[in-house]
């Protein structure tokens, strides 16, 4: 959607992970245009390894004026165990009576994360919920998505909102986020998930029993808790569906052989400093990032090689090998990262 008037302001809905780290940093060196605000949904159930490394990313905001503000609705943890608050369904794993697998719906994601930041931006905005937003009155909202997973860029599904991708238009894979985040002392920026997400691999599984064995016994207790699903269910005497589990074998999670990965540590996030490519083009010229606020919001820039945005998704890049430069779809003088127009000081 093309907009005429400026946007009011620019947030960043910060999720921790390597992406939006990468980005709040770009913003605070001013590389990419600066955030108003930052916003973090907290479900309320987060390792200490994100909570410590929010509090490094506060600093790092402070220092460029850019607030970053907590946003919650309560603890995932106790309301899916309180019988009196109405249940946002987890993705559990199902072992079904009838001897089939399944899997619960994911509505957690959107009660405790999408919704609250779209709360927080009416009320920064000063129209808070029920209130009306005047038309043309917005915010830009940067969410961290790079290259290798473009497939998730969306349009807002609200009209005060408009969702931007810095990443994608300097044509940053996560790689490359994290490389970037090892030269500023960064590299081991964790990735956020709840303690008790059933999203997480076994490798992930082992490091948090590894690093933090509360938090993983606690997961154990919640785990064993959950097994006939939301309480409220029980009590109404709706009919069982089946066991619920946190891990895909479904089997209680304390049981699964998480192996000795722990000592290895995650992949990519606990294996050291990343290799950090050369930004610097065969001419030597400086290269520019294309400012997400630059053309008028949500409206990309059709230059072949680059991503652009046809039916509301992110579309790949076109090979375009240009004469001279050696590179593919770019020019001389930026990141080696396809597409990029990072500038070489930001490295």
């Amino acid at each position: 959607m093309k907009r005429s008037a400026p946007p009011k302001l620019r947030l960043l809905s910060l999720g921790v992970g390597v992406q939006s780290s990468a980005l709040l940093l770009l913003s605070a060196q001013g590389a990419v245009p600066r955030f108003d605000y930052a916003l973090f949904a907290d479900t309320g159930w987060e390792p200490a390894v994100v909570n410590r490394h929010l509090e490094r990313l506060e600093g790092v905001a402070a220092g460029a004026g850019i607030t970053i503000r907590r946003v919650s609705v309560g603890n995932i943890r106790h309301d899916a165990l309180d019988e009196r608050h109405r249940f946002a369904s987890m993705p559990l794993f199902i072992a079904k009576t009838d001897g089939s697998l399944g899997m619960a719906r994911r509505q957690c994601t959107s009660e405790y994360e999408v919704l609250p930041l779209k709360r927080q931006a009416r009320r920064l905005l000063g129209y808070p919920h029920t209130a009306r937003v005047p038309w043309g009155v917005y915010a830009e909202q940067a969410i961290g998505i790079s290259t290798d997973e473009f497939h998730r860029a969306k349009d807002a599904d609200v009209a005060c909102l408009c969702n931007v991708f810095p990443l994608l238009d300097i044509g940053w894979t996560r790689e490359d986020c994290r490389a970037y985040l090892a030269v500023h002392g960064l590299g081991d920026t964790p990735k956020s998930a709840c303690i008790g997400c059933p999203y997480r691999s076994n490798v992930s599984w082992a490091l948090l029993r590894a690093e933090e064995p509360e938090a993983f016994a606690d997961a154990v207790e919640f785990d064993a808790a959950i097994r006939h699903g939301h309480p409220a269910a029980t009590m109404r005497g709706m009919p069982l569906e089946g066991t619920f589990y946190l891990h895909p074998a479904r089997i209680p999670l304390g049981e699964v052989e998480l192996g000795e990965e722990a000592e290895a540590g995650e992949r990519g996030a606990r294996r050291g400093p990343a290799r950090v490519r050369s930004a610097t083009g065969r001419s030597g010229e400086r290269g520019r990032v294309r400012a997400f606020g630059r053309r008028g919001a949500c409206e990309p820039a059709p230059t072949r090689g680059r991503w652009s945005w046809s039916r509301s998704h992110w579309r790949r890049p076109r090979r375009s090998w240009r004469s001279g430069t050696g590179t593919w779809g770019r020019r001389a003088g930026t990141s080696s990262a396809s597409g990029s127009g990072m500038p070489t000081g930001c490295w």
